[in-house]
């Protein structure tokens, strides 16, 4: 029977690797709560809901790619690169609303996959960093949006498209409700499907995993494709929300999204975390941002703090990672 301290470790280790990031965003609404007099206001709830609901579904995009160790630095330019595309054909004269709509999202949900694969096939085939690869098309993407555009920015979109920006279903905005559904339909793949456990299986042990004789290359472009695919979406929410399409959108986001995933519990090495962790993620990042507009804080020492954040959060899963290894050889 393992001795007390052990017991111990191993109880601290589940609560910080499941209740943990769900602690935290209890005490930030906490403690907001008592400090703000605004911060439980519905109207506000609605603004936070609103204001994460890209960063939830690009964190979700790269949750995926940071499973099997990789990570995606060109996701806010490769948004605006969709959007932009996408922006073009929905605001065509020559093509009904009818069509320009669905082939509009189809557009810039292509442009992203067909980005994200591209990426990933690069880093795979050719095994190189990700890292690298990203933030060479990082700069390609956000150059192609501006050549694109002649750094011009779309808007006209159908009254229809924009009104489904601003809808409200029960108090809660249709945009949260369709990232809470790619939420669901990414956690179903990752925790259901014999494709998500590849993808936490190359995280952990790529080499085991290629040995077994499994395509690797397959499913780490695949990863970087889903992750691609989400951005074409958080493209079309981007559309929906604001009623433009600008070639300079998207500036940061790739870091909110990491940052998103990281605080979520998702360890960068790859092969552990979830998508219920990233949601949470993405709220804690939301709920800290909002607040701290509320007590007054400016936009330097917002940035300050959420820095501080996401340094406490990698240090917690590391953390998490030594206790986890302590319980198994115990």
């Amino acid at each position: 029977m393992p001795a007390p301290s052990k017991r111990a470790g191993l109880v601290v280790s589940r609560v910080l690797r499941d209740a943990g990031i769900g602690l935290a965003l209890l005490a930030l609404i906490a403690f907001f709560s008592l400090t703000t007099s605004t911060f439980l206001l519905p109207n506000n709830l609605t603004n936070i809901m609103v204001q994460i609901t890209l960063n939830v579904i690009l964190a979700t995009g790269m949750t995926f790619v940071i499973l099997i160790g990789g990570i995606d630095l060109s996701v806010g330019s490769v948004m605006a690169l969709a959007a932009v595309i996408g922006g073009t054909v929905m605001t065509d004269p020559s093509l009904p609303v009818q069509v320009a709509v669905p082939l509009a999202i189809l557009v810039s949900c292509g442009v992203g996959a067909l980005v994200g694969i591209f990426n990933g096939f690069v880093s795979a085939w050719w095994s190189v960093p990700s890292f690298i690869v990203t933030l060479g098309m990082l700069n390609m993407a956000r150059g192609g949006a501006l050549q694109f555009t002649q750094s011009n920015t779309i808007y006209n979109f159908p009254p229809g498209f924009n009104n489904f920006g601003t809808i409200d279903v029960g108090g809660i905005p249709l945009l949260f409700i369709v990232a809470l559904v790619i939420v669901a339909i990414g956690w179903i793949v990752l925790a259901k499907t014999v494709f998500g456990r590849m993808l936490y299986a190359i995280g952990n042990n790529e080499e085991a995993v290629r040995l077994a004789g499994h395509n690797t290359l397959l499913y780490k472009t695949a990863a970087f494709g889903i992750c691609g695919l989400a951005v074409g979406l958080a493209a079309i929410m981007y559309m929906a929300r604001l009623s433009i399409a600008s070639p300079i959108m998207g500036i940061g986001y790739e870091l909110n999204a990491i940052a998103a995933v990281i605080i979520g519990g998702t360890t960068l090495n790859g092969g552990r975390g979830s998508l219920i962790g990233t949601l949470l993620g993405a709220a804690v990042i939301g709920v800290l941002s909002n607040g701290l507009i509320l007590i007054g804080a400016n936009d330097f020492l917002r940035q300050i703090i959420t820095g501080a954040v996401i340094i406490v959060a990698v240090i917690m899963d590391a953390y998490r990672a030594r206790l986890a290894e302590r319980s198994t050889t115990s």
